[in-house]
């Protein structure tokens, strides 16, 4: 949300080998005081004079040195070269801009059948969750081959479990309408959601649930798309009452065929807290404040023993982060991007904390954790400070090999965008050069993720924003409380900016201004293209259907594996893409993995938009790169088409 004070955890770090200040009161034990002046005796002014004299003549030797090499120069200074003619290149052109396509994005949420709206119990007290909002998650929840749509809700505080609001389960028609199944499905228990995970924990071949809640967690197992149980107690990932997690994702961390789970908890919160931070906007009763007077947390990690049971192995996985100086816990996270960062085949994390330095856990393969974010670069912005992050994504957005990483900031933080330079041990935010630092900086930003929304296949950008304050331009006249999203094209690597915001035709559903907060993806009505959710908190979601005309073919992957060498949903694989283009062959890189964005799933399909090929014939390589390591070809016999691959062990 806002940078820590000086001297706090999100503080700019002091500069490599700088020696810290006489005055300075961060400076460390053993660090020099300065003598005051009156302290000084005879002895001391004795000795500084003889040191003054010494340093006269020593400068006087310099100078006369100086004066020597000069002369010697003069007398023997070489003769002058022949003139030589220097070939000078005109200058390089820099490539326009191309046209950004005019696509549009159009309200459909009544029309498909959604009426949720989101409650997050705010009754004039102002307690902070009530201003984080909740996530979504798109899934196929009973295997009928649509994206389904889950809605997680929080609720009133006084509310009984079987009696206030409840998440929202709708089924999908394949049209993309939907229809609100959550009662009969076992859904409709009331408690404070905050995000969503979705993953078969136990390799049954159904996709299960889990909820992350202001106190105990929620795992619902998928009783063959009939029915939800919930098992939380029997898994063993209810996590602590006194708990405020966030995002989470399910993943296999020591690569035994199972999904293993991550938790992101936020700040250690209760009300009584609250209460007395007492955190005011213009002095005048209470506000929503940021998370600086609120202490950090641990991240809980738990593994799967294969059965969907689940063993609390946080600690000696790597995910209790003190703060070396007080022995206190570092994190307040609030997005997740899981991805293999340094091309081992271990699935490593980028942690996305509020206010005080990102995280990078670096996994050894065996689901056991290292936090290298300061030492490759992740951890803080290009200032050196630490940011208000939320969302998180990753990806190889320009085709070429390096990751990227967009993570959504906090107003007047504008969105950071660290790529790896040619070594994944090293990232520079590329947020300015790359066209998306300037625009984003003046929004508040939450839920953000890439995706190639005219399949052109290149990846673009898209960003929910929206403040915490209803009435912020009290105090801060360039903010507002309701903020339109933001959706950058990738204009590729001819252009002067990889990223070029997109300014949506009056009406369009992305010029709808939010308290955005979540966001999600999936082609819910089976045209090959991404459509978009977007939540707000305390208000209804906006369900956009995508409806680009461009032409423009592409492939979607459904991945399957085996439920013991890989997991069920492929969680973790990667489809590679090599086609011809007339500037050469371009190879997409992209990745199953569900958690994207803040606190929120998109749909487990990899889509790849190819532009305009002539034939299929342009297809050099179709691969997908499973977990485990094996590489399985994969026929493409025509466009547009969902292509389903179930994994194939290697001989």
């Amino acid at each position: 949300m806002k940078p820590d004070p000086p001297g706090g955890e999100g503080s700019e770090p002091q500069n490599p080998g700088e020696e810290p200040r006489a005055t300075d009161p961060e400076a460390g034990p053993g660090a020099e005081e300065a003598t005051p002046e009156d302290e000084l005796v005879a002895e001391d002014d004795a000795v500084i004079g003889r040191a003054f004299a010494r340093s006269l003549k020593v400068l006087a030797a310099l100078a006369a040195a100086a004066l020597i090499v000069v002369a010697l120069r003069y007398v023997f200074r070489a003769a002058p070269e022949e003139a030589r003619e220097i070939p000078v290149a005109a200058p390089r052109a820099v490539a326009a801009t191309p046209d950004v396509p005019a696509i549009a994005f159009t309200d459909i949420t009544a029309e498909a059948g959604i009426d949720f709206v989101h409650v997050n119990g705010a009754e004039g007290e102002a307690l902070l969750p009530e201003t984080m909002g909740a996530g979504a998650a798109f899934f196929d929840f009973d295997r009928d081959g649509d994206q389904d749509l889950l809605l997680v809700n929080s609720t009133t505080w006084n509310a009984r479990a079987d009696a206030g609001p409840t998440m929202a389960l709708y089924e999908n028609d394949g049209a993309g309408r939907f229809a609100d199944r959550t009662a009969s499905l076992g859904l409709a228990t009331s408690f404070y959601g905050t995000g969503v995970a979705v993953g078969d924990v136990d390799n049954d071949g159904w996709v299960d649930l889990f909820v992350s809640a202001v106190g105990p967690n929620r795992l619902f197992r998928n009783v063959e798309g009939g029915r939800f149980e919930d098992v939380t107690a029997s898994a063993g990932v209810a996590g602590a009452d006194t708990e405020w997690s966030s995002s989470s994702a399910f993943f296999d961390a020591d690569g035994d065929g199972d999904l293993d789970l991550l938790v992101g908890n936020y700040v250690r919160w209760s009300r009584e807290i609250d209460i007395e931070v007492g955190y005011q906007l213009t002095g005048v009763g209470r506000a929503y404040g940021p998370p600086l007077n609120y202490g950090g947390t641990t991240m809980d990690f738990y593994r799967n023993d294969g059965s969907g049971s689940f063993t609390d192995v946080s600690e000696e996985a790597g995910m209790h982060i003190l703060n070396p100086a007080t022995d206190t816990p570092v994190a307040k996270t609030l997005g997740l991007a899981p991805v293999d960062v340094e091309g081992d085949g271990d699935i490593d994390v980028l942690i996305a904390n509020d206010t005080v330095r990102n995280f990078l856990l670096v996994n050894d393969g065996s689901g056991v954790f290292t936090e290298e974010g300061g030492s490759y670069g992740l951890a803080y912005s290009r200032e050196g400070a630490a940011t208000g992050a939320m969302g998180a994504d990753a990806a190889d957005f320009r085709n070429d090999g390096e990751l990227g990483f967009a993570i959504a900031n906090f107003a007047n933080e504008m969105t950071s965008l660290y790529v790896s330079q040619g070594d994944p041990t090293l990232w520079s935010d590329e947020a300015i050069t790359a066209g998306i630092g300037a625009p984003s900086r003046r929004v508040l930003s939450f839920g953000l993720f890439f995706f190639d929304y005219d399949l052109d296949g290149r990846l673009d950008l898209l960003q929910v924003n929206g403040h915490l304050e209803d009435d912020i331009e009290v105090v801060e006249p360039s903010q507002q409380y309701r903020q339109a999203p933001q959706l950058f094209w990738n204009a590729g690597p001819d252009a002067p900016a990889t990223f070029v915001p997109v300014e949506p035709a009056p009406g369009d559903g992305l010029t709808r201004e939010l308290v955005g907060r979540g966001s999600s993806y999936a082609d819910i009505d089976g045209d090959g293209d991404l459509d978009v959710l977007l939540l707000q908190t305390g208000d209804r979601p906006l369900l956009l259907r995508n409806d680009q005309e461009t032409g423009h073919h592409w492939l979607r992957f459904l991945l399957r594996g085996d439920g013991e060498r890989v997991n069920r949903d492929g969680i973790g694989a990667w489809v590679e893409v090599e086609q011809r283009t007339a500037a050469g062959p371009v190879v997409q890189r992209r990745r199953v993995m569900p958690t994207r964005s803040y606190q929120s799933q998109v749909e487990p399909l990899v889509t790849i938009g190819l532009g305009a090929p002539a034939s299929v014939d342009e297809l050099e390589r179709v691969e997908v790169l499973w977990p485990d390591g094996a590489r399985q070809a994969v026929e493409v016999d025509s466009f547009n088409r969902v292509i389903e691959v179930d994994y194939e062990p290697p001989n």
